[in-house]
Parts: structure tokens; C-alpha cells; sequence
């Protein structure tokens, strides 16, 4: 049984499981609570009764995580598929394991994409460089809109969420001589997410993106924040060759779309 969460109780989010998925949905209760639609929280219960994890959906994406020393059984992935089918996110992200389940029962609306979990390995030097830790949310979006053509329809949407997790500091975006960005999607229990990393069209190729990736996983190390990233299997070698060692792999169930649509 999957049942939505319609009061706030911060003991539902102790004791899950220390990994991606659980500092994801912890990151969205953090910054936003229970009282928007456009967030919402539920509790994942088995047969006998017991809470095991929790799913969020953000937004067209849905998060699972798992308590420590509990699992999902045939019945609570037959539960999930059915929320899936019902909210149809974009994305649906959760242990390896049991992404290979869930989509054998949704495999008519989702494929599943590997990807690389990285870990930065800090040298304990931080380059001199020009990157602004505070930059304007507007100059950030002008570079990210030319790599992520998706968002330039998303402005408001982006700004909104963004401004409002830096504000409180779940996450941060890093400007590099003003042609290249990085954000830290959230900051959770000394760990540090990076995502959404572009450069304006005239400047790729001369190595701001590398130069910035490597400076913030350096500058976060500073601050004793362990600095991860996903990449598809065709960036493992350049991510390798900025400082990020590989740490794991996993599986993203992306949303095909209907046949109709």
C-alpha cells in the first residue's frame, strides 16, 4: 500500500537509507514541505503493515528510498508501478535493484538508462580562478538554456525553485569568467550533488566546464562537503580526467510518452 503524507513529521524522513535517493526527497522536504502540490510525499507500507521507504514527486520526477534494513517485496513494486502509471513522472529514480523490477511492469511507458555515480577526490588545491559564488540567477539561466534547450521554456519554473533553495541553502550556482555554470542541485549531510553544468556555445571546447567542476568539488571540499555527479556511460572518461572516481552505477526509468501524445 502506498499512502500520501499529509502532515508534517520530520521522524518520516530519519533513519532512511544514507544515499542519493534519500537526500534527494530530504532535500525537497527541507526546502518545501508538504503544502504544495507540486511536492508531494508518500509513505510505501507492505502487507504487514510496516513502513519501509518513501517516494516523492517533484514536479515530472519521483525519488524512492528505502529505510535501513527494510526491502520492497513483489506486492510493494506492484504498489509503485501503480503510481507511476497513475502520475506518469519523467523520471523515476531508486536502488538498482529494484529499478529492474519496476520497470518489467512499466516497460510500455519507461526505459531504463544506466548511469555512473562519481565521487570527487580532492587534491586539497584550489585553483585561482575567476568563478563567482554568488551570481546572478539570470546569468546562469542565459548559459544554461544554450546547453539545456528543454529549459528555456521553464523560466519561471527554474527561478522559482532555484531562488528558492539557494535562499536556504540547499543549493548553489557557480559562475566561471561569466561563460560556463554549475549548480549544486541540493547540499544534504555533508554531501553535495552538482548538476545542470553548461557553457556558452562560443566557449566549449577550451576546458571552462572541466576547470569548474574541478574547482568546486576543491572549494566544497573546503567546506568538508563530499561532492558526487551522475554521468552517462559516453562522459565516464572525462569526468575521470577532471578528479571524480566512479563509485557505483544505477538506473533512471525515463518516460517515453504516450503513443497518442
Amino acid at each position: 500500500m502506498i499512502k500520501q503524507i499529509f502532515d508534517d513529521d520530520y521522524t518520516l524522513f530519519s533513519n532512511l537509507k544514507s544515499n542519493h535517493y534519500s537526500r534527494r526527497i530530504i532535500s525537497h522536504y527541507d526546502a518545501y514541505g508538504i503544502k504544495y502540490d507540486f511536492c508531494r510525499f508518500f509513505q510505501m507500507i507492505s502487507s504487514k503493515g510496516t513502513v519501509c521507504g518513501l517516494v516523492s514527486l517533484f514536479n515530472s520526477a519521483m525519488m524512492v528510498a528505502l529505510y535501513n534494513g527494510k526491502t520492497l517485496d513483489k506486492e510493494g513494486i506492484a504498489d509503485l508501478a501503480f503510481l507511476v502509471r497513475v502520475n506518469k513522472p519523467q523520471t523515476v529514480e531508486l536502488e538498482p535493484v529494484y529499478a529492474k523490477q519496476l520497470i518489467s511492469y512499466v516497460a510500455d511507458s519507461y526505459e531504463l538508462g544506466e548511469r555512473h555515480e562519481f565521487q570527487f577526490v580532492s587534491k586539497n588545491t584550489l585553483p585561482d580562478f575567476d568563478v563567482d559564488e554568488m551570481p546572478k540567477l539570470d546569468d546562469v539561466f542565459a548559459i544554461l538554456k544554450t546547453g539545456f534547450p528543454a529549459l528555456a521554456d521553464s523560466y519561471d519554473l527554474w527561478l522559482t525553485d532555484t531562488s528558492h533553495r539557494v535562499r536556504r541553502g540547499y543549493s548553489q550556482a557557480f559562475l566561471l569568467s561569466g561563460c560556463t555554470t554549475a549548480t549544486v542541485q541540493y547540499i544534504v549531510d555533508n554531501c553535495a550533488l552538482v548538476g545542470q553544468v553548461a557553457t556558452l556555445p562560443e566557449f566549449r571546447g577550451k576546458m571552462y566546464a572541466r576547470s569548474l567542476l574541478y574547482w568546486v568539488g576543491e572549494r566544497l571540499n573546503l567546506d568538508n562537503i563530499s561532492v558526487f555527479l551522475f554521468a552517462r556511460n559516453h562522459r565516464k572518461s572525462y569526468y575521470e580526467e577532471i578528479g571524480f572516481k566512479e563509485i557505483g552505477v544505477d538506473y533512471v526509468l525515463d518516460y517515453k510518452g504516450d503513443k497518442n501524445e
